[in-house]
C-alpha cells in the first residue's frame, strides 16, 4: 500500500478529480469556477460550470459546446438570461463572455478543455474574461465589482 500512497502523492491533485467536479480560483481568490455534471448524455453541451463572484452571492452560468472547424471547446458565460424562446438580442444582452476555453498543464502546455469525464485540468484560461466582465450586465453595484484574471488555477474537487 505504500506504493499507492507514493503514486498518489506524485500525481497532481487535479488528475485525481474529473472535470465535472473541479473547482478553480483566480489568483486573488475573488472568482471561482465550479464545474458540475451536465446531467444528460444527450445534451449538446460538454461541460457546465458556475462562476461565483466573491462575497456578492452572484453566480454566473457557464456552458461549453464542442463546435467549430476544427472542433474546439467554445464556452459562454451568462448573467440572468431569460429562459425559453429567446432572441439573439436578448442572448447578447445577457452574455458576459464567450470564446474558446483553454487548459494549461503543469509543464505549461496549452490545450483545449476536455469533456466532463476527463481528468480535471490544472489551469483554465478564459481569454479576455476580465475585460468582458467589466462591460457586461454582471458588473456594477451589488454585482461583480473587482477585476478578474483570465487564468484560474485548480483549487479542489467537489464531493
Amino acid at each position: 500500500m505504500a506504493w499507492l500512497s507514493a503514486a498518489l502523492a506524485a500525481t497532481p491533485a487535479s488528475a485525481q478529480c474529473v472535470q465535472a467536479r473541479a473547482i478553480y480560483a483566480d489568483p486573488a481568490g475573488t472568482y471561482e469556477l465550479h464545474f458540475e455534471p451536465v446531467g444528460s448524455e444527450s445534451a449538446v453541451t460538454s461541460n457546465h460550470f458556475k462562476v461565483k463572484v466573491g462575497k456578492t452571492g452572484l453566480s454566473l452560468d457557464g456552458v461549453v459546446m464542442q463546435s467549430g472547424e476544427p472542433m474546439r471547446a467554445n464556452g459562454i458565460v451568462m448573467h440572468d438570461c431569460p429562459t425559453g424562446d429567446v432572441t439573439g438580442a436578448e442572448l447578447d444582452a445577457c452574455t458576459v463572455w464567450e470564446g474558446v476555453i483553454y487548459t494549461v498543464d503543469k509543464a505549461g502546455r496549452i490545450g483545449l478543455l476536455e469533456t466532463e469525464d476527463a481528468p480535471a485540468a490544472e489551469q483554465i484560461l478564459l481569454p479576455d474574461f476580465g475585460p468582458s466582465l467589466r462591460t457586461s450586465s454582471a458588473w456594477g453595484a451589488g454585482k461583480a465589482n473587482a477585476d478578474s484574471s483570465d487564468v484560474f488555477a485548480f483549487k479542489g474537487c467537489a464531493g
